[in-house]
């Protein structure tokens, strides 16, 4: 680890070093270049310098302990060492959290697809639940989101929503909720007060950029066809509604939001590279078996991941056994918990895998 940690601390005074030659300050592409590769290792370089102030701290007052001392400095020295080791430790185990591999999505973007399952119209309000929840915790976040495409109910639910949520770190803290989602309670449609089991489907994918997925037009074919409101009701009688099929994978996604043909164009297109993405990620980490092993659960959609169990008033995350008796703050966009549980548990499996 030492090793690492010395050569990432050699690139970033290399890094100091050109960001001040006047050469490459003439050049401003390769000036944001270095900044950039210097901004993404910085904290390592603090961290590690902290810790080696540590060590040395270490050696002098173990030094001290070797000489003759009054019982009061004696103690003092003492106590100052168990601090030392404890801090020695805790920067150790910041440090193996930064060498950890990183997951190159994690700054990005989020298009999240949110379908009703099991459970008929209940199980579309609840897709709107999540859908509330989510763009709370974005708002609190202080991300932008954006409705890329939705199919209503009649009752005011989705069987379909996809929007976006733009902020940096975004797929970082929402990764995990890829999965089905179960709630358990009385539906608004019951009228014999039995609590029923509902399912939805969440998936999270990092946004592409144009440059990550290549796509040939050739390759899409572009149906355009009239949108339509809650119950299928014509809500436009222009053809802005927007089908695009992915020929070689089948792949295909539709977007009705916006008045203007372009604008849904645009918006489908957004998720087709996502999807793409994703579709080629998974290929990758297919051959990546212990990589996968290692996460908090699989990502698979058809992986049940949590439980909103309205009678108690509870939330479980079946990967990490964790549950919190506080559902309404959880759907009211209060996940943090949650999310920082996971992300802790996911480097303590990565923590093992690396040894």
């Amino acid at each position: 680890m030492l090793d690492k940690l010395r050569e990432i601390e050699r690139r970033y005074d290399e890094l100091t070093r050109l960001l001040s030659d006047p050469e490459v300050i003439a050049n401003q592409t390769e000036w944001q270049k270095h900044a950039k590769a210097q901004a993404e290792i910085t904290e390592f370089v603090e961290v590690f310098r902290e810790y080696q102030d540590i060590l040395n701290n270490l050696d002098d007052t173990n030094s001290l302990l070797q000489e003759e001392l009054e019982p009061e400095l004696k103690e003092m020295a003492e106590l100052e060492l168990e601090e030392l080791k404890n801090k020695q430790e805790e920067l150790e185990e910041k440090l193996r959290i930064l060498l950890l591999p990183k997951d190159p999505n994690d700054e990005k973007n989020v298009i999240m697809e949110i379908r009703a399952g099991a459970g008929g119209e209940e199980a579309a309000l609840f897709a709107g639940d999540l859908y509330r929840m989510y763009t709370r915790y974005a708002e609190e976040q202080g991300w932008r989101t954006e409705m890329l495409s939705a199919h209503y109910t009649d009752i005011g639910g989705f069987k379909e929503i996809i929007f976006l949520i733009e902020g940096r770190g975004a797929y970082s803290r929402l990764k995990f909720e890829s999965g089905v989602h179960r709630v358990q309670r009385v539906p608004e449609t019951e009228s014999g007060g039995r609590i029923h089991t509902s399912t939805t489907t969440v998936a999270v994918l990092p946004e592409a950029e144009e440059v990550e997925v290549e796509i040939n037009p050739n390759d899409l074919r572009i149906d355009l066809f009239c949108a339509s409101g809650p119950g299928g009701q014509s809500v436009n009688t222009t053809q802005s509604a927007v089908r695009i099929t992915h020929l070689p994978t089948g792949t295909v996604v539709s977007c009705q939001d916006e008045k203007s043909q372009l604008k849904n164009k645009e918006k489908a297109m957004r998720v087709l590279r996502a999807r793409l993405l994703e579709q080629a990620q998974e290929e990758a980490q297919g051959e990546l078996a212990s990589e996968r092993r290692s996460q908090v659960g699989t990502g698979d959609r058809s992986e049940r991941i949590r439980t909103y169990n309205f009678p108690q008033g509870r939330v479980t995350d079946h990967r990490i056994s964790l549950t919190l008796h506080r559902l309404e703050a959880v759907l009211m966009g209060d996940l943090d918990e949650i999310i920082e549980a996971l992300i802790t548990s996911d480097r303590a499996e990565k923590l093992k895998v690396e040894g």
